[in-house]
């Protein structure tokens, strides 16, 4: 595998900071903001490890987006930079979330988050654009894998299907063209050279996955010891676990079982508060998974005794962000080594190839997704599918997602510049009209 770049970690400490503020439009968009900040402007991953990486991580239970950044960090500084690069990922909006679900449980209205998110929302849609569009243009190199993208964007947008079975469906064809038909693939990939954190040894997998399973049950085992093991503290926790070696394919995936239990079984929320839940977590940065944070906080809140709600709402957030995210980082640091390898195996390699290009047919068909939201007012299904209501498209979204694109992609502009005018047009815009 190539060498890492000699990159001070105090400079990738200040870019993982970038890229966690920017983490917003759902996995799409923070994929795409890793690729333009690590691929295109700091040149310190190449395109086919970022691939290599992506396509891994969509294997994995769990955010995706966020296994990325832990995966991409490993690569440039070890188990350090893997647990900065994921830990900060989930930091800000942990934090936002945090704040949001106090002011909602307080019962306190905050539209300054609505306005700002106006014109914000429209440059991340012309952001996840632009990255489909560049990674199309340098992963879809031949008809062959064209063809397979546009079939996983049917397979998924028309018929529906689960996003696991596309990905591995697309990998047993990419396995076996790269056997028996190899140039539909393009041209081969460069074999791997090892790095030291790389090296793949079975008592590697002997520290970090006890150690990793500890640290994962840890606080559910002392809020069990300390609260007893009938507490919601205790039951949120358990839950929790389960789920987060269950969410394949994303978070709107498992979005819909969370809501049942959480409403139905659990009564840890009433019917409607999942959607509010949602609108924080697709309005803050970081992962959509991160929704479960929310469902926490008010599920401890409101049935904390012994603790005051204040306190049993901020452990619910903090003991859900753990057991949720904590599987994530064992994971990559259990299996990356061994993925790495898998560069040099050129039948693997071609699987990993076939895979990008479903993943890329996903994201487009995800990208259209986005823009029936927050371009139209309305929309409809139509043999379940998602289809804008086209009377009701918003003009200054449109214009704001408009103008990022062309900043972005023509003009040469900064990410966050471009970020910072959009929003501030936006939260204008909105306060004048609404």
């Amino acid at each position: 595998m190539p060498s890492s770049p000699a990159i001070p970690f105090r400079d990738a400490l200040m870019v993982w900071w970038r890229v966690a503020l920017l983490s917003f439009g759902g996995p799409a968009g923070q994929i795409a903001v890793m690729h333009r900040i690590l691929v295109d402007e700091k040149r310190w991953v190449d395109e086919p490890r970022f691939l290599h990486a992506l396509n891994f991580c969509m294997l994995l239970p769990g955010p995706e987006a966020q296994q990325l950044a832990t995966y991409l960090g490993w690569t440039l500084h070890g188990v350090r930079g893997g647990l900065v690069a994921g830990g900060l990922f989930v930091l800000p909006g942990f934090v936002s979330i945090l704040a949001l679900s106090l002011l909602y449980a307080g019962m306190r209205d905050v539209p300054a988050v609505t306005a700002l998110l106006f014109g914000l929302k429209a440059a991340v849609l012309a952001l996840v654009f632009m990255a489909v569009w560049r990674l199309a243009g340098k992963a879809l190199v031949t008809p062959w894998l064209r063809g397979l993208a546009a079939a996983a964007f049917v397979a998924i947008a028309v018929f529906d299907l689960p996003f696991p079975l596309i990905v591995l469906g697309a990998g047993a064809l990419g396995y076996w063209v790269a056997r028996h038909r190899r140039a539909w693939l393009g041209d081969g990939l460069q074999p791997a050279v090892e790095m030291p954190h790389g090296r793949v040894s079975h008592r590697h997998l002997w520290r970090v996955v006890p150690l990793g399973l500890v640290l994962w049950a840890a606080p559910v085992l002392a809020c069990a010891l300390w609260l007893g093991a009938d507490h919601v503290l205790v039951t949120v926790g358990e839950f929790f676990s389960k789920v987060a070696v269950v969410t394949f394919g994303g978070a709107y995936a498992v979005l819909a079982y969370i809501a049942q239990q959480a409403v139905e079984q659990y009564a840890w929320l009433q019917p409607g508060e999942m959607l509010d839940g949602l609108g924080m977590a697709e309005s803050t940065p970081g992962p959509l998974i991160q929704v479960v944070q929310f469902v926490g906080f008010m599920a401890a809140f409101r049935d904390a005794a012994p603790l005051s709600p204040w306190l049993g709402g901020l452990l619910g957030a903090l003991l859900t962000t753990w057991v949720i995210f904590v599987p994530c980082f064992l994971f990559i640091f259990a299996g990356a080594p061994y993925v790495e390898r898998l560069r040099a195996n050129q039948a693997l390699s071609g699987a990993l190839r076939a895979i990008t290009a479903a993943v890329l047919g996903v994201m487009a068909s995800l990208a259209l997704w986005f823009a029936a939201h927050v371009l139209f007012s309305e929309t409809r299904h139509i043999a379940g599918i998602t289809v804008p209501v086209l009377h009701s498209l918003q003009w200054l979204p449109l214009l704001w997602c408009a103008l990022a694109f062309w900043l972005l992609a023509w003009r040469g502009w900064g990410l966050l510049p471009v970020l910072a005018l959009t929003t501030l047009a936006g939260a204008g815009s909105w306060w004048v009209l609404y």
